[in-house]
């Protein structure tokens, strides 16, 4: 697991929306390039707070939670 993939993402979502947009949309092509397990993948796709919270061993700060993981946790998907 590579905590600095997995914020590096988050870092990236929460200022470039088209990069947030493919994440949402379409996670494995968005995620390409990054150095990310499946698991890892699925929780920031999926907006997994908790997991990413525990996985990288610290909580979020209030921007990466309401520009990025909110959002995608709170999304309809039918």
């Amino acid at each position: 697991m590579s905590k600095e993939a997995v914020l590096a993402v988050l870092e990236r979502a929460a200022e470039d929306t088209t990069f947030f947009g493919q994440l949402s949309e379409e996670y494995a092509k968005a995620l390409e390039g990054y150095d990310l397990t499946q698991e890892e993948q699925v929780a920031l796709a999926t907006g997994d707070v908790r997991w990413v919270e525990t996985h990288i061993n610290r909580k979020l700060d209030e921007r990466l939670m309401t520009k990025v993981l909110i959002p995608l946790l709170s999304r309809e998907r039918w």
